[in-house]
């Protein structure tokens, strides 16, 4: 899957639209320009992005920890930053 994305001095930065409460959780493709991630977290008290962190740690096979939300905190559409990750 081709995911658009921008090259930053230290990471990789991707926008990601994200649906919580979801049955399963998991990517689920892309919308637009957007990869698709579906959560069964509910958006409450951080649950959905901390969800979310992991569910990218695994498809992309970095560490929780080179993932960070950098804008969209509390909103479904959300640019996420990747450290680490080979492009």
């Amino acid at each position: 899957m081709d995911i658009p994305h921008r090259i930053t001095h230290d990471g990789v930065l991707i926008e990601v639209k994200v649906t919580p409460r979801s049955s399963r959780k998991g990517v689920a493709g892309m919308v637009g320009d957007c990869l698709n991630v579906k959560l069964t977290a509910p958006p409450v008290d951080g649950e959905a992005n901390a969800q979310l962190i992991g569910v990218l740690a695994d498809y992309f096979s970095v560490r929780r920890s080179d993932i960070e939300v950098v804008k969209g905190a509390s909103s479904r559409r959300k640019i996420v930053k990747l450290r680490g990750l080979q492009v």
